[in-house]
C-alpha cells in the first residue's frame, strides 16, 4: 500500500446527518456538496442534467443525486435514510440524508444515532418551524455534540442579514432548553452554492466559514469517551493451533477510555481483577486501545470470560443493573405492549426483557409529556421502564452512546421494533 492510500485510511472521520422539513433543500444541498468537492463522476453528472433537462427544469437538479428511490425522485421527497461517502484531503465524510416527514422519525433516528454533526435546513422565508424544533430536539435526545443550523434560500430573500438574524435569534430561544450546546449558524443557497463550498460575495456580511470549511475543521477528536474504560468483549478467540496452541484472547470493540499494556483491569460481571497482557490487531500489536477501535486484548491470568462480558478499569466501573429506564424510539407498525416480553441487544449482550411500566410519551412536535394516551405506536418517542433478565452493565447515554444504548427486538419476528437511550 502507497503512503497516499494509508493517509487515506487514517484521516479522521466525520458522520454527519441532514435534517429539515420537505423542500428545505437537504438533498440539493448535498448534491452540492458532492459536485462542488467534485466527488461524483461525470457520467452521474450528465445522467442528473438529462434527467432535469426531460422535466423542464432551468438548473441541474443535484437532489436527484442522493434520492436513489423511485418514489423519492417521483415525489420530490426522501423516504429512506440515503447514506453517501465523500472526502477531502483534510477528512473523510459520511452523511446520513434523513427523511423530514413526521412519518419517518424512526429513519431519522437510524440515520442520526452515530453522528457527530447535525445539519439543519431552515427556509429562510419560513423561519424556524415546528420540525426545525422537532429534529433539534431528536439531534438533542441523541447526544449529538455538534449542531449546524444552515438558513437555506438565502437568494429568494435577497441574502438580507436581517432574515438571518431574525432566525438565528428564534432558534437560539429554542436551543437553550437543549442538551446540545455548540450551535453554529450559516447563512447559504444549496441551489446557487453560496457559503457551502465556496464563499459567497452576496453575504459580504457573514465573517463566519463555509459549510465545508467547518466540516473539515470542527474538534471533534473529545467527542468519543476518553475516560470511562469500557471493552465489552464480543468472542472469545482460542485459534489452538501449534503455533498459538495456548492463546486466549477477547475480542470486541473499544466502547469508551484508552486500555494500555499493563493497565489493571476488572472483569464483569465476576469482578475478577487482571492485567493487561497484549493488545493485538489484524495490522499488528498495539501499545494501547481507543474507542472506536476493534481489537483483541489478552490478559496476564487465564480467567473465563464470554460474549456480554466487559473489562474495565477498577476505580471506574458502569452500573449493573436489571431495572432500567429508556427513552424509546419505537419503529413498528404493531404498538409496544406494556408487559409485553422482548428480547434486547445491549453492547454485546443478547437477553431478554420485560416492560414493566410505559412513563409518558412526547409531543415531538411541543417536546410536552403525554401521560393520558400511554400507546407507544410506530414512530412514538417515550420514557418506558423494563426489567432484564441477566443484569446490564451500563451508562447513561448522556455519558456513553455505546453502553448507554439498547435494541429491543420482536421475538417471534426476529425483528428490529424499538431503539432505547438508557436515562
Amino acid at each position: 500500500m502507497d503512503n497516499t492510500q494509508s493517509g487515506y485510511l487514517d484521516m479522521e472521520l466525520l458522520r454527519f446527518t441532514t435534517a429539515g422539513s420537505v423542500d428545505d433543500g437537504k438533498s440539493t444541498l448535498i448534491g452540492r456538496l458532492l459536485y462542488d468537492t467534485k466527488s461524483i463522476f461525470e457520467d452521474q453528472y450528465e445522467q442528473i442534467k438529462e434527467v432535469s433537462e426531460k422535466r423542464g427544469e432551468e438548473m441541474v437538479n443535484l437532489a436527484l443525486l442522493t434520492d436513489g428511490l423511485k418514489a423519492e425522485r417521483e415525489q420530490g421527497i426522501t423516504i429512506d435514510v440515503a447514506y453517501r461517502y465523500f472526502a477531502t484531503p483534510k477528512r473523510k465524510f459520511i452523511i446520513a440524508d434523513t427523511p423530514g416527514h413526521i412519518q419517518y422519525t424512526r429513519n431519522m433516528v437510524t440515520g442520526a444515532s452515530t453522528a457527530n454533526l447535525a445539519i439543519i435546513l431552515v427556509d429562510a422565508r419560513h423561519g424556524v418551524v415546528e420540525q426545525t424544533c422537532r429534529h433539534a430536539f431528536i439531534a438533542s435526545l441523541l447526544n449529538i455534540p455538534h449542531i449546524v443550523l444552515c438558513i437555506n434560500k438565502m437568494d429568494l430573500v435577497d441574502y438580507k442579514q436581517e432574515a438571518f438574524e431574525k432566525i438565528k435569534e428564534d432558534f437560539e430561544d429554542f436551543s437553550s432548553k437543549l442538551n446540545t450546546k455548540d450551535v453554529r449558524y450559516i447563512p447559504i443557497s444549496a441551489l446557487h452554492g453560496d457559503n457551502v463550498v465556496d464563499r459567497s460575495d452576496k453575504t459580504d456580511w457573514y465573517e463566519g466559514p463555509t459549510l465545508l470549511y467547518l466540516l473539515e475543521n470542527i474538534h471533534i477528536a473529545s467527542d468519543e469517551n476518553r475516560i470511562d474504560c469500557r471493552f465489552p468483549v464480543q468472542q472469545v478467540i482460542r485459534p489452538q493451533t501449534d503455533e498459538y496452541h495456548d492463546f486466549r484472547g477477547y475480542a470486541g470493540r473499544v466502547a469508551g477510555g484508552v486500555f494500555k499494556v499493563g493497565d489493571e483491569v476488572t472483569l464483569l460481571p465476576s469482578g475478577f481483577e487482571s492485567k493487561i497482557k497484549g493488545i493485538h490487531t489484524f495490522d499488528g500489536d498495539l501499545e494501547c486501545a481507543f474507542s472506536p477501535q476493534s481489537v483483541t486484548i489478552t490478559l496476564e491470568d487465564n480467567i473465563d470470560l464470554s460474549r456480554g462480558d466487559m473489562i474495565v478499569r477498577p476505580n471506574n466501573q458502569p452500573k449493573v443493573g436489571q431495572d432500567i429506564d429508556l427513552m424509546v424510539c419505537w419503529m413498528h407498525r404493531n404498538p409496544l405492549k406494556p408487559r409485553g416480553k422482548y428480547a434486547i441487544k445491549h453492547t454485546s449482550l443478547d437477553t431478554r426483557c420485560i416492560v414493566s411500566e410505559v412513563k409518558y410519551k412526547i409531543n415531538i412536535n411541543t417536546l410536552h409529556r403525554i401521560e393520558d394516551d400511554l400507546e407507544l405506536g410506530l414512530n412514538d418517542i417515550g420514557r418506558i421502564s423494563i426489567r432484564t433478565m441477566k443484569p446490564l452493565l451500563y451508562d447513561s447515554y448522556n455519558r456513553n452512546r455505546f453502553t448507554g444504548s439498547v435494541i429491543i427486538i420482536d421475538e417471534g419476528t426476529n425483528e428490529t421494533v424499538g431503539a432505547g437511550m438508557i436515562i
